[in-house]
Parts: structure tokens; C-alpha cells; sequence
């Protein structure tokens, strides 16, 4: 039986091709969900979304383009009714203090990227989404459908040189009551997940050793998070009626330090 008006319903996934997005397309596919797989990275989402076949679609998707994030809304509701956003997109990431060694302040173009990709793709996927939903039926339940955007724990304790990433998480923090609230009056809900250090391929290719370091500060247990914990709390977001306006730690207790 399908959760919560997940029955003939769509999700879109932004950055769905791999890493946590990934898993999260697995998870919510399995749970009875038609599902929209947008991200650039063209290879690899085509192949997950042949791999799995029924109820799948690969939408080449730029998450900061309007058209782009219109084009992935009427796939999904080809699919069947788009009731669902998981917003986990990713792409790359700058380190740099706000004034380096030699003198030189950070630069702002990098910056403004960083929020770009972060928080304004963010704000445009879950906007144009909220927006399609809003004119979705009820259900049963009394909502309409539901929202998950992601963050990161660098959006509350942001290291040395990560000044511009985490303004970007700490910005979708800041956008996750708050649209909670403006969406109450269309029946949407919204919550977010702040990970921690997690075992995506990006993570993985810096190897074992760099990867002990890594867990050595994370509390209990003493690992990275898998990709497949990522998927079981969006599900379990999207699913939970009464879950709204949250932000929910994905971190084994892990708070991070200046480096």
C-alpha cells in the first residue's frame, strides 16, 4: 500500500543522478512514487533512470534556469500527479577565507556562485514546485503534498574557509520555517535535512585515510552517513503528516570544529 498520497503520485528529485539524490530516487521509486530525476549530469541520470525502469524519467535540469525547473514539472505530472520535491542538488564547492595568507580578499564571483547553486537554486526549485502543487487536490490527510530541501551542519558551524557554502546552507535553513509558513495556506509542507560528513563518491575519493580523520570527530557511530540514511528520513519527511517546518541533523551527533 502507498504512503500518504504517495498512489499515483511524482516526486522530482534535484540532483537525482548520484550521491545522496540518488538514493533518494531509489528509496522513493520503491515506495510507489513516479519519479523525476533532474540534474545536468545527463550519463549518469539516463542509466539510473533505464536501471529502473517504470515511473522514471531523466529530465536534464539547470535548478537555477526557470524553464529548466517548468520542463522537470511537466514531466512528473506525465507521470502521474506532482505531490513531491526532494531538493538535493549539488556541484562543487570553494574553499577560501574571507582575507588569505597573502592579503587578498575572497573572491566575490565565487561567492555569489556558491549562493547561486545553494540557496537560489534551492529557492527556485522548491518555489516552482510549491506553486504546481498548490493547485493539486487534497487528500485525505488534508495536505496537499510536501517539500524536502537539504542543508548541511556547515550551515550552523561553518569551518575555515567554507564562509560562502555555509552562508548558502545557513540561508536554506533560514528558508525552511518560513516557507513552511507561507505554504501552510496551500497545504504544502516543508522540512529540511543538515548532513553531515556522508559517504558520497565525492567523499569516497579522497580515501580511507582522510576518511578516518573525518569520523574521528563524529560522536556515535563512528562513521560517515550512507547515502541510503539520507532516503529513509526525506521518505520519512514526505510521509509524516505532522513533520512540518523542520530542520532535521543527519550526523551522528557530529559538530564541526574550526578546521
Amino acid at each position: 500500500m502507498a504512503v500518504n498520497g504517495f498512489d499515483g503520485a511524482s516526486v522530482i528529485v534535484s540532483g537525482g543522478a548520484g550521491g545522496l539524490g540518488e538514493a533518494a530516487v531509489r528509496r522513493l521509486h520503491s515506495e510507489g512514487l513516479s519519479v523525476v530525476i533532474a540534474d545536468l549530469a545527463q550519463e549518469k541520470g539516463q542509466r539510473l533512470a533505464e536501471e529502473l525502469g517504470d515511473r522514471v524519467a531523466f529530465v536534464s535540469t539547470d535548478v537555477t534556469d526557470e524553464d529548466s525547473v517548468k520542463a522537470a514539472i511537466a514531466r512528473a505530472n506525465e507521470l502521474g500527479r506532482l505531490r513531491y520535491g526532494v531538493v538535493a542538488h549539488g556541484g562543487f564547492g570553494i574553499a577560501e577565507r574571507m582575507v588569505g595568507r597573502d592579503g587578498s580578499p575572497a573572491s566575490l564571483a565565487g561567492f555569489q556562485k556558491m549562493i547561486g547553486l545553494y540557496l537560489t537554486g534551492t529557492f527556485n526549485v522548491a518555489r516552482l514546485i510549491a506553486a504546481d502543487v498548490a493547485g493539486a487536490d487534497l487528500l485525505e490527510s488534508g495536505e496537499r503534498g510536501a517539500l524536502v530541501l537539504t542543508a548541511s551542519i556547515a550551515g550552523y558551524e561553518g569551518q575555515i574557509g567554507q564562509g560562502a557554502y555555509a552562508a548558502a546552507k545557513a540561508g536554506v535553513i533560514g528558508l525552511t520555517l518560513a516557507s513552511a509558513r507561507d505554504l501552510s495556506a496551500v497545504g504544502v509542507r516543508v522540512n529540511t535535512i543538515a548532513p553531515g560528513t556522508m559517504r558520497t563518491a565525492i567523499m569516497e575519493a579522497v580515501g580511507e585515510e582522510a576518511i578516518s580523520k573525518f569520523t574521528a570527530n563524529v560522536p556515535f557511530p563512528k562513521r560517515l552517513g550512507e547515502p541510503a540514511e539520507y532516503a529513509d528520513t526525506a521518505t520519512f519527511l514526505l510521509s509524516n503528516g505532522y513533520m512540518n517546518g523542520e530542520v532535521v541533523r543527519l550526523d551522528g551527533a557530529q559538530r564541526f570544529g574550526p578546521r
